[in-house]
């Protein structure tokens, strides 16, 4: 360890765990490289695992000029000089983010901030990157000296493959991975996603705290396994350690009282005391016994959710509310500008925490309602033609609520020779009254897949339903989840979920294996169907009468 040990607190290391075993991997071991940095098989060992992240960052494609040691000696020297390291002042990109000690002396605090500041020098393209600091603060810890880190940081920073994401050095780049990741957790982690939407009313400033639980909150020995994994799979580790991270706390808060702190600091507390309740092992075990979660998924994701925040002029992070040039987002629903027949703006804004992400920046605009067009099958198409995606709201005369998500253009329909369906995976149909139940509809190969990981507390209290689409099913194994609108990014039709279908006879919403809801051509009535393989409730009446209808758009972003 004496190669390596120039910048640490061995006081404050945990030494414990450490081997004396500093073998180095066989090239058979190195072709075996993903369930070795699982299961931690160079965490034992400092060396060993600093010999290894060299290895590993060494083999990063990179620009074909990016700095190395050589250049960080000569820059040192010319803009920092004798300077003293720990007054340099920290880059405006790394958002004013402490930097972690990670068991660093104070030579190594700062070590990091000159290494940060000599970065600055080297990438001004870099706008928006505040994970930096815990980058560089780890990577000191397995490096020989400042020239070497800075080296490093830049391959990760400077990394060119198109297919390989490893930090987010754009505001529109992390804003887009935090709307990412509350579309993840709003899919994989449900009963945590329902109790941040009733604790906050701003869900992606909850979710905006992602990267500061991994990258500042989680004690060194966690960051570390979780880096060895990183740096042999790439970004989607995060997500998926993330995502362990809210299902551990909601697990472990549903036995606690409710704290008067906010959900934010819950959570950031939790992550900081995280060595209490669950080791390492049993993190990374959970991280990745999520099922059903791929690279193309996310990156599906993050392509959407990057465009609209383009759409939208939300591209760099606004420095204070007197800076119109700089503006940021506001995803609730305002009760100012909202009224509806049907439903509150609280049960609005529980609907508007089950969309994606990238809608949840629009506000609703109402459409359409029969209170105002009639019962008309034609009206509704001529209101609702030309919005992609709307929101379907009933409210029947026996005073039951439901409604559905819909993905996709109605105008669609007039595509079709015939009835026949079309939508994507991101429809789900739901009700309001007399209970709150959603139904989400997925395209996947194998039925038993979808409750591989269910949270023992949605057995006793089912908040959202899986179902399958039989007629949707295509015949191939790489099958992606149908999780954005094929038309947007060229996909094969094979990933449309045949959710929606429409003619002025009649609306057809839902259907195969799950719930369905049927309306007749003038609006008047409708009927139900539904499976009960879930146990699920069907979403109202058999047959009913339709007392209130209205379908919502989705208006221009709120921007502060």
């Amino acid at each position: 360890m004496d190669e390596y040990n120039h910048f640490v607190d061995w006081d404050k290391m945990d030494v414990t765990a450490q081997s004396q075993d500093t073998k180095d991997l066989t090239s058979a071991e190195l072709q075996e490289l993903k369930p070795l940095a699982r299961k931690g098989y160079w965490a034992k060992n400092h060396s060993l695992r600093a010999k290894m992240y060299h290895k590993l960052i060494s083999s990063i494609p990179c620009r074909t000029v990016t700095p190395d040691a050589n250049v960080y000696r000569d820059i040192s020297v010319t803009i920092v000089g004798k300077r003293n390291s720990l007054t340099l002042p920290l880059p405006e990109f790394v958002d004013n983010n402490l930097i972690p000690t990670y068991c660093l002396n104070s030579e190594g605090i700062g070590a990091v901030r000159k290494i940060i500041f000599c970065i600055a020098n080297q990438f001004p393209d870099i706008s928006y990157c505040p994970a930096l600091p815990s980058f560089v603060a780890l990577l000191l810890h397995y490096t020989k000296d400042e020239a070497e880190c800075f080296e490093q940081v830049c391959r990760i920073l400077a990394c060119n493959d198109p297919s390989k994401r490893l930090i987010d050095q754009t505001y529109i780049a992390f804003e887009s991975s935090c709307m990412t990741f509350g579309d993840l957790v709003n899919k994989y982690c449900k009963a945590a996603h329902k109790l941040i939407v009733a604790m906050s009313e701003d869900v992606l400033e909850v979710y905006s705290d992602w990267q500061r639980w991994l990258f500042g909150e989680l004690p060194m020995v966690y960051i570390a396994r979780i880096f060895d994994v990183f740096l042999v799979e790439g970004y989607k580790v995060l997500f998926r350690v993330a995502l362990a991270l809210l299902k551990f706390f909601r697990k472990g808060r549903a036995a606690q009282p409710v704290e008067s702190q906010s959900i934010q600091q819950e959570i950031r507390a939790f992550v900081r005391d995280i060595a209490k309740s669950v080791p390492p092992e049993k993190l990374l075990e959970k991280a990745f016994a999520i099922r059903l979660f791929s690279r193309k998924e996310i990156q599906l994701l993050q392509m959407a959710n990057e465009k609209v925040l383009k759409e939208k002029g939300i591209t760099v992070k606004q420095k204070s509310l007197a800076s119109p040039k700089r503006p940021s987002v506001n995803l609730a629903v305002h009760a100012q500008n909202f009224k509806s027949e049907i439903v509150s703006v609280t049960e609005m804004r529980d609907i508007w925490s089950w969309i994606p992400e990238r809608f949840a920046l629009c506000q609703p605009v109402l459409l359409f309602t029969t209170l105002e067009h009639g019962f008309s099958l034609n009206r509704f198409y001529a209101h609702s033609d030309g919005h992609e995606p709307t929101l379907l709201l009933i409210k029947t005369t026996a005073k039951e609520v439901c409604g559905a998500y819909l993905s996709t253009d109605w105008s669609k329909r007039n595509h079709q020779k015939q009835l026949s369906f079309f939508g994507t995976g991101e429809c789900f149909v739901f009700r309001l009254q007399p209970e709150v139940e959603r139904y989400e509809w997925v395209i996947i190969k194998n039925p038993t897949l979808a409750a591989a990981d269910s949270e023992p507390e949605n057995h006793s209290s089912p908040a959202t339903s899986t179902h399958l689409s039989r007629s949707a099913l295509p015949d191939r194994s790489d099958q992606l989840s149908p999780f954005l609108s094929a038309r947007h990014f060229n996909l094969p039709s094979t990933t449309a979920s045949m959710f929606m279908a429409g003619s002025h006879e009649c609306i057809i919403i839902g259907g195969g294996d799950g719930q369905a809801l049927y309306l007749d051509a003038d609006l008047n009535y409708g009927r139900t169907s539904h499976c009960d393989t879930f146990n699920n409730q069907p979403l109202c009446s058999e047959s009913f009468q339709i007392s209130v209808l209205e379908v919502w758009g989705f208006g221009d972003a709120m921007i502060a």
